[in-house]
């Protein structure tokens, strides 16, 4: 498995720059305000140290009145700016990571389907979701307290150095020790950061797999390999969250020797200073309250460093999908792929060969034949290839070598496992497939695929608002719609990539039924997960490594003894012994089929 591109640092870096300079208003006034938060959190420290001196020297209550309210309103003005300074430095990220989330999502709706396919859909996923999830969790929590952290360390520094550059060089002191103590970490966090990302995803990948190839796994017995996958995955995922915590407890420790380091010295260089004469007692004072209030801020900016590590581990990789080349995937030449159209003629594929990588062939000199108007079910373990031979009729994808035939001017129709109900009308969701239907057309083709009765009982029928924000229809339904579709676009080739794997047991006849009266009459192939969708076929196809290893019809493959008796035997959990496999096979397919009929 390879996975999509990541991003190196520089690409990420110029990336943010750019989002966050096409806000310049909204930059500038975070600027600001962390400007003046950082402002007022030094004024009552440094006004702590002239009511020092001033107490020492026995000055009146009066003279002290307007220090006193000075520091207070400082104070007062800060906790605002800090307020309204948080908030603008969320707004800001959680701008620029819209923007990078919507980049992000084009981006990888435009990526070539070998692409997709090579990295997996874990991947994939795991970026737009789980990557996007930890940077937004960075921008809206730590960013914020990191940047005044920030602000505020800057401008204490400076004030200590005002008060006496000596005291300012101490304070200083310490920041060797807060370097080497980052130097230790980063080299040693960031690589675990990034593997972690990486192990999440492929977690992600192994999850996503074994739960939309389930039909599979039970039929091939698989369940152990798939959980073993799974383990080995989130164990590694868990290690790697271990490893970076034990990282962290130590940063603490030496930050804790840089925070020593720096305190020490101020005192210590503060009371040579006193003694002399140099400075004042407030002046020490103050400059110690300084320091020590850098405690939580530079503590907040060195303990925050694995959350922003996380999120720059995310944001590499995404930026990564945004700025991903779009070439050719292996095998593509950049020129049409070798499909031929010729009339009187279903689907014919000859010597093809196919690879996601160059040094991995999935298919190997496979050759498949599906007469016009013939429904062929093409049966095999996840990664055999069935999803790949599709993705070559349809022309998603292209063979590294072989020849493809359809009929002259046949339009493709593919209904995928991963239906979607788009927010809207129902009926506008069916237009999709036929811009120009009528409600009566669209009517029609819910009835042929057996929705017409819950489409009626709808609040406002095919009018329904569906999807997201409105009635959210079950995975039988989604199917049904997509099935719907394809009745709408009414095409000579129609493929069903596991369009109706998602069912539940109850509903699976169902489904079986629309989607044998949605191809009635049309060339089509189905992918199929489920043993009743390929008993209902006129033949059977089995791929194992890259080619057709059985081929005829679903009663005479049974019989035969080879993989489909396996499977059979394996679905009715038992062995059939001289019972004829034929008579189940046969009233399965009368039974769907009448029904289907009765719904067209």
């Amino acid at each position: 498995m390879t996975a999509l591109r990541v991003a190196d640092r520089a690409e990420a870096s110029r990336w943010v720059l750019r989002a966050v300079r096409t806000r310049p208003v909204l930059t500038a006034t975070v600027t600001m305000l962390c400007t003046v938060t950082a402002v007022c959190a030094v004024i009552p420290v440094l006004a702590l140290g002239i009511l020092v001196d001033r107490v020492s020297s026995h000055a009146t209550a009066g003279s002290l009145i307007p220090v006193a309210l000075l520091a207070a309103g400082a104070a007062a003005v800060g906790g605002l700016a800090a307020g309204a300074t948080m908030y603008g430095v969320a707004r800001l990220g959680a701008d620029v990571i819209a923007d990078l989330r919507a980049e992000a999502v084009d981006a990888a709706l435009h990526l070539p389907r070998a692409a997709i396919e090579k990295a997996g859909r874990g991947d994939v996923l795991s970026r737009l979701n789980n990557d996007v999830t930890v940077i937004n969790r960075a921008v809206t929590t730590v960013i914020p307290t990191v940047v005044t952290a920030a602000a505020l360390t800057v401008v204490s520094v400076i004030a200590m150095a005002g008060l006496d550059w000596r005291l300012g060089l101490a304070g200083f002191s310490a920041i060797p020790f807060y370097v080497a103590a980052l130097r230790w970490y980063i080299p040693r966090s960031a690589p675990v950061y990034a593997a972690e990302r990486v192990a999440a995803a492929e977690r992600a990948q192994a999850i996503v797999e074994s739960v939309t190839s389930r039909d599979t796994v039970l039929a091939y017995d698989l369940q152990t390999r798939e959980l073993d996958r799974i383990e080995v995955s989130s164990a590694r995922t868990r290690d790697l969250a271990v490893s970076v915590f034990t990282l962290f407890t130590r940063l603490v420790g030496r930050v804790n020797r840089a925070e020593f380091v720096g305190l020490a010295a101020i005192l210590s260089i503060g009371f040579w200073l006193v003694s002399t004469g140099d400075v004042t007692v407030g002046a020490t004072t103050a400059a110690a309250l300084l320091f020590h209030r850098l405690f939580n801020p530079i503590g907040m900016i060195l303990y925050s460093s694995a959350e922003l590590q996380l999120a720059g581990a995310g944001l590499t990789r995404l930026v990564g999908v945004v700025e991903a080349t779009t070439s050719a995937p292996a095998g593509d030449s950049g020129v049409d792929p070798p499909v031929s159209q010729v009339p009187e003629v279903g689907v014919t594929l000859r010597d093809i060969w196919f690879g996601y990588t160059p040094d991995h062939a999935v298919l190997r000199g496979l050759d498949l034949d599906i007469p016009r108007g013939h429904r062929l079910a093409l049966v095999g373990a996840s990664g055999a290839g069935k999803s790949t031979v599709g993705g070559l009729i349809d022309g998603t994808l292209r063979c590294d070598h072989g020849e493809i035939r359809t009929p002259a001017g046949a339009q493709i129709f593919t209904v995928s496992q991963d239906v979607h109900v788009f927010a809207g009308p129902l009926i506008d969701d069916l237009r999709l497939a036929a811009p120009d239907a009528t409600r009566a057309e669209a009517f029609e083709a819910l009835a042929t695929v057996g929705a017409d009765g819950w489409v009626r009982a709808l609040p406002s029928g095919i009018d329904t608002v569906v999807g997201e924000g409105g009635c959210r229809l079950g995975d039988a339904q989604a199917q049904q719609v997509a099935l719907a579709r394809l009745v709408l676009a009414d095409p000579e080739i129609a493929i069903l990539d596991e369009a109706t794997a998602e069912a539940d047991s109850d509903q699976a006849a169902d489904l079986d039924r629309a989607a044998l009266a949605a191809t009635a009459g049309r060339t089509t192939l189905v992918i199929a997960h489920r043993l009743s969708q390929a008993l209902t076929a006129d033949s059977v196809a089995i791929i194992a490594d890259g080619v057709i290893t059985e081929h005829g019809p679903p009663d005479t493959l049974i019989g035969a003894g080879g993989e489909l008796t396996r499977l059979w035997n394996t679905f009715h959990g038992r062995h059939l012994g001289h019972h004829d496999p034929s008579d189940p096979i046969r009233q399965l397919q009368q039974t769907i089929t009448s029904d289907a009929r009765t719904h067209r």
